[in-house]
């Protein structure tokens, strides 16, 4: 597995919490859940595409 998708997933964890954290302090609870939304969204994207290039890549080898 390439560890740089770990390191990215990471890295937008620990942005998210900050901004969550800040966010919901300044009393902003609702635009803190949609931060929350819209990075895992970007994370989920993330790993589908990397789970569509095994899937790609286990019909090549199998040629499908």
């Amino acid at each position: 597995m390439d560890v740089d998708l770990i390191f990215k997933i990471a890295a937008v964890g620990v942005v998210v919490a900050v901004m969550n954290l800040l966010l919901q302090r300044a009393g902003r609870d609702e635009l803190a859940l949609m931060t929350t939304i819209a990075a895992l969204v970007v994370v989920l994207t993330m790993v589908v595409q990397r789970i569509s290039d095994l899937f790609a890549l286990i019909r090549q080898l199998f040629g499908f």
